[in-house]
């Protein structure tokens, strides 16, 4: 298996992604989560490459993608999407399969949402789109929210970007913490203490309630075009919780929802297992699709 490390030039912005697999085999898209990038996928793609080919892109802000400054890019996940949506044009993926986790949820439906025909199936890992899947965790960022000018409520929310914190959403709820390689909060937390990305990341959290505006949105995307859709949750998740992966069986009819004993980063601990339910699903969905079955 070879994973190649490319960047595309999208919009004048220099995007790094990781491609593995044949490009003869479906796609699978892989969208990151916070404080994340593509590099916690680095060994579902080597699990999932000899029979699809895969494409791992970081947002601009993350990992090895530009980070233009606030001044340059209004941080929000509409123009993330946005930037996805041209990085997709550009490489010219007709049909794929979107696997989403945290963050990569609000870009993967924005996604799904302009291009329903091209959207396969959807891996929702820690992927939330409804409310009940917010825990109480979330009490300070919605602080933030209504107060976005209070010293207090700034204070609480740049705490999410200490490196405690950082190493915190990796280990907790996971059955064995010593099991999970520092590397991963290691990396995160370099790219989040760059020159001005904090900035980038307050925004972005502010912005996170206009996700939650978009849910209706989404839903009327699952009830119309009915994707096939594998929810494999972490659920002892921090952030959200498994009423949100049981969620989507109110507005999907083909939905397979497995809660995992695990946390937030359930590829961290469970890979094996995370593998197996999307080589089996995808295998069944992928191969009705071709055949045209509905």
């Amino acid at each position: 298996m070879t994973v190649y490390y490319k960047t595309e030039l999208v919009d004048g912005l220099a995007i790094f992604y990781r491609e593995a697999g044949n490009q003869e085999n479906p796609t699978i898209l892989l969208l990151h989560g916070f404080p994340s990038s593509s590099h916690m996928y680095r060994n579902l793609i080597a699990e999932l490459s000899d029979e699809y080919h895969i494409i791992a892109p970081d947002y601009p802000g993350f990992g090895n993608s530009d980070q233009p400054s606030m001044a340059d890019f209004a941080y929000t996940f509409e123009n993330l999407a946005d930037v996805m949506d041209a990085f997709v044009e550009q490489l010219q993926l007709k049909k794929y399969s979107i696997y989403v986790h945290d963050y990569g949820a609000p870009v993967g439906f924005r996604l799904a949402v302009k291009h329903p025909e091209r959207v396969q199936a959807i891996i929702s890992q820690n992927g939330n789109a409804y409310e009940e899947g917010l825990l109480s965790s979330w009490a300070p960022a919605r602080t933030y929210w209504e107060n976005p000018a209070d010293d207090a409520s700034i204070n609480n929310v740049l705490g999410l970007l200490k490196p405690e914190f950082t190493k915190h959403q990796y280990v907790n709820g996971t059955r064995n913490p010593e099991k999970i390689s520092p590397d991963s909060w290691n990396l995160d937390q370099y790219v989040l203490e760059r020159s001005g990305n904090s900035e980038i990341q307050l925004a972005l959290l502010y912005d996170y309630q206009n996700n939650l505006n978009q849910y209706p949105r989404w839903h009327e995307y699952f009830r119309t075009y009915q994707p096939p859709t594998l929810v494999a949750w972490g659920k002892n998740d921090m952030f959200f919780g498994p009423d949100g992966a049981l969620a989507y069986q109110k507005d999907l009819k083909d939905v397979d929802v497995h809660l995992l004993n695990t946390g937030h980063f359930p590829l961290e601990e469970d890979l094996e297992i995370s593998v197996a339910l999307i080589k089996r699903f995808l295998g069944e969905r992928i191969k009705e699709l071709e055949n045209g079955v509905q």
